[in-house]
């Protein structure tokens, strides 16, 4: 018989197994779980090299998972200043003219739209005080920046432009550039110019990174974008990822056949604890930045369009991947979006449930919210993201919806009530990476959301567990602590069950154990 490499002994344990719904010990061999029960059950595997670790009044759970984020791109979006506090323009205006130079410009990240105090955004309200730098400011929802004259200039952008995806240089009537850039095709014409990071810092902000999530309790995320597998392969070379990462590379508008072989030859690749697994699409972009897809206009009179100009080419790759037997999610906010992928995945069949899955959905109507279950199409949500409202909708997500629309703010309550499953997140860097906060605004959803009831300790708990696992077509090797599952593990000092959620949201973490290796002990 195989010895264990590492026990945990003496924590109440909730494994979110049936079989056996609670513990106190649980032994690990080579990355798997080996034996769940008391310390006799797991006293056969102590051998002379295993590692016993007492977890004397912890409370171990599955290994939490993010099922949306974004470490690795992450590392260029969250580069220069933190404007996540900025609240008016004042206040930018401030952060901006002391903000530290990156090879002469002046990058910052995390911006509200609320700080323009519904100005439409314009680098004119910003300009005079960066002193000629070029600037790049990307907006908190990561779909839209605000950029100066300089970095237009040096990116070559005199005017509107043309794209296969819905994306926009914001022009004033006279076709000059505003600096408003909005969606990634946008974006993309001044980061191409921008300085970025070595590749050694950007290999040890990784693993600082990495580090510093699994000292929140988190095991796990799924990565939605293509990440840099050069950068992640590199590090997992030299050190094991204290997070395990599964990636789902972009396919955008404009994809042709070989676009769609690459994708699917790619599925699989990977290294210890990360690997690709899926592809991402988008079919809308953000209500603030006016991209969702809306089945009315917005307050501005936008939102009507969808993120693939051709909806119907968006239908087509769907399919094609899903025949080669890829995963898929979707970004869709907007109910047009949310619907119209419904509408696609209903059109692949039945063998099409448990295989996909929609990002986001910040508002839907009553009549979808039980297709979710009857297509086993998960919902991947982001509590976090309901702070960057506010209840009495004077937010400018909540004035672009209108008080209707609003009323059905991240519905995650009414999901889980209509039998799907709901995957949670952060979708950092877009909120905080810590997953206890995740856990605890599932259950006190804030801002716009405020008055609708959250889950339960355990529907927010299984969001990060059973259901994430479900969502990524894990089910029958992560999420549980049972023999044979993944050894990913979570001690906290409270239970993340039963406590208030404040108290979780605080709760130090005793142990993370990623894939049978230990990547954070508390104090």
């Amino acid at each position: 018989m195989p010895t264990a490499d590492l026990i945990l002994a003496g924590a109440k344990i909730r494994t979110l197994d049936p079989d056996r719904p609670y513990a106190t010990a649980v032994a690990v061999h080579d990355g798997l779980i080996a034996a769940v029960g008391d310390e006799g059950d797991v006293r056969d595997w102590r051998g002379p090299g295993t590692e016993v670790v007492r977890l004397e009044g912890a409370h171990l759970v599955p290994g939490l998972v993010d099922a949306h984020s974004h470490p690795v791109w992450g590392l260029d979006m969250a580069t220069g200043v933190d404007l996540s506090g900025v609240a008016d323009l004042a206040g930018l205006r401030a952060a901006l003219a002391s903000a530290e130079r990156i090879d002469g410009w002046v990058v910052g990240y995390g911006l509200d739209h609320n700080a323009f105090e519904g100005r439409p955004i314009d680098r004119s309200l910003i300009e005079d005080v960066l002193g000629g730098a070029p600037a790049f400011l990307r907006l908190y929802d990561g779909h839209s920046a605000l950029v100066s004259g300089a970095a237009l200039a040096a990116a070559g952008v005199a005017g509107p432009r043309a794209f296969t995806q819905r994306s926009e240089v914001v022009c004033d009537s006279a076709g000059r550039p505003t600096g408003h850039l909005v969606e990634h095709a946008a974006m993309d014409l001044v980061t191409e110019v921008m300085p970025r990071a070595s590749y050694e810092v950007r290999q040890a902000r990784l693993v600082e990174l990495l580090s510093a999530m699994a000292a929140t309790g988190l095991t796990g995320a799924h990565v939605m974008d293509a990440g840099d597998p050069e950068l992640v392969g590199a590090v997992a070379a030299e050190t094991v990822l204290p997070v395990r990462l599964r990636f789902a590379p972009w396919c955008m508008p404009g994809a042709d056949a070989d676009d769609l072989a690459e994708l699917v030859a790619a599925q699989g690749q990977g290294g210890r604890h990360w690997r690709v697994g899926g592809v991402k699409f988008f079919m809308d972009g953000t209500v603030e930045g006016g991209t969702a897809w809306l089945e009315h206009a917005d307050c501005h009179g936008q939102g009507t369009d969808a993120f693939w100009p051709d909806p119907d080419a968006y239908a087509a790759a769907v399919r094609q991947l899903h025949t080669a037997g890829v995963r898929t999610a979707t970004h869709a906010i907007g109910d047009a979006a949310v619907r119209h992928v419904l509408d696609v995945v209903a059109s692949l069949g039945p063998d099409a449930r448990g295989r996909h899955r929609v990002e986001h959905i910040e508002t839907a109507p009553d009549d979808l919210l039980p297709r979710f279950a009857q297509l086993g199409l998960a919902a991947s949500m982001q509590p976090p993201h309901t702070a960057y409202t506010r209840a009495d909708g004077t937010d400018e997500w909540s004035r672009r919806l209108g008080a209707g629309r609003a009323a059905h703010a991240w519905r995650l309550r009414d999901l889980r009530d209509a039998g799907a499953t709901v995957a949670l997140g952060s979708d950092w860097p877009i909120a905080h990476y810590d997953v206890r906060t995740v856990l605890a605004t599932a259950r006190s959803p804030k801002g716009a959301a405020s008055a609708r009831a959250g889950l339960t300790g355990l529907e927010a708990l299984e969001g990060c567990t059973t259901h994430a696992a479900t969502a990524a077509g894990e089910s029958g090797t992560a999420g549980r602590i049972a023999p044979g599952y993944r050894a990913d593990l979570t001690a906290l000092e409270v239970d993340p069950v039963t406590a208030p959620a404040d108290e979780v949201a605080q709760a130090p973490v005793r142990l993370t154990v990623t894939g049978g290796h230990v990547a954070h002990r508390g104090e």
